[in-house]
């Protein structure tokens, strides 16, 4: 962690302000979209089903990893973590916590799409809670193990957030890894793409396929991809031989998830436009009879 006042190493004054602009943006566009997620979600009932309820749950993940990114952000243009060692730990839980809740929310988003347009039968409230609680245990139980001893939570290069440490590449740090990775990457990853193919077989002839079905793959694999690799090279090499700068991109790039999961799973859906649209013209009107 940078001293008070002084610059990170490897990084300079413009580079700083860069990447705390830019998690700024991020922090604030990801909290505003899915806040309006959330709100619509709330207000209009037509929203509130038991399909729509793991979209709510995403949208919940991800204002946590842009109020994480919000902390970053700020942090950055002090150049300094103020809130000492402690907050680093519960920084890592935060952030990591609700990074896992994102990616395995969205692989129950498309289990729950893929039983809804391609079985006859609709998706119940049980169900769909039961869906909800296990991405949120799960992703909780994942982020706890760091703080238990196995894994370890440390400031990221820049050294104003903080992640999982992977700078040592022990035994502790690559046991982890492949365990976590794999319940909590590859699995769900191999879930969104199977139930989008199945959807697209069987739905796309027919012309009733109403979802994207390669957007949220994509988004997966793009934007938690390089943060996979980073690890992934971190269990046979030593990342420190990586320029500082480097090893930020991949936090950046997830930090857009936020952003891609509000227009994909909200506002690219009539149901969510018209959500929003309804939120909308109720502020306007309580703001023209208070005045």
């Amino acid at each position: 962690m940078a001293a008070s006042g002084a610059l990170p190493a490897g990084f300079g004054e413009l580079e700083v302000l860069a990447v705390g602009t830019v998690l700024l943006v991020e922090a604030l566009s990801g909290l505003s979209l899915n806040g309006l997620t959330i709100v619509s979600f709330c207000k209009t009932p037509e929203l509130r089903t038991p399909t729509r309820l793991p979209v709510l749950s995403l949208a919940l993940a991800d204002s946590g990893l842009s109020l994480n990114a919000l902390v970053a952000a700020v942090s950055s243009l002090l150049r300094r973590w103020p809130y000492g060692s402690g907050g680093c730990q519960v920084h890592g839980f935060q952030g990591f916590a609700t990074a896992l809740a994102s990616i395995t929310g969205s692989a129950a988003i498309a289990w729950g799409r893929y039983h809804h347009y391609c079985t006859r039968n609709q998706l119940a409230w049980n169900t769909a809670v039961a869906l909800v609680l296990f991405v949120w245990l799960s992703s909780a139980f994942w982020a706890a193990l760091p703080l238990l001893g196995w894994g370890h939570y440390d400031y990221e290069p820049l050294g104003t957030c903080c992640t999982l440490d992977y700078s040592k590449g022990d035994r502790n740090f690559t046991s982890f890894l492949f365990t976590m990775a794999f319940f909590n990457f590859l699995v769900p990853v191999f879930i969104t793409l199977t139930s989008y193919q199945l959807m697209e077989q069987k739905l796309a002839r027919s012309g009733r396929l109403q979802v994207n079905t390669t957007l949220p793959g994509r988004t997966l694999l793009l934007c938690w991809g390089p943060y996979a690799l980073l690890y992934l090279y971190a269990t046979i090499a030593d990342a420190s031989a990586l320029s500082p700068k480097l090893q930020m991109v991949p936090a950046l790039i997830a930090k857009t998830v936020p952003t891609i999961n509000a227009i994909n799973y909200a506002l690219g859906s009539e149901m969510g436009c018209r959500g929003f649209w309804q939120c909308l013209q109720a502020e306007r009107s309580e703001r023209d009879r208070a005045q």
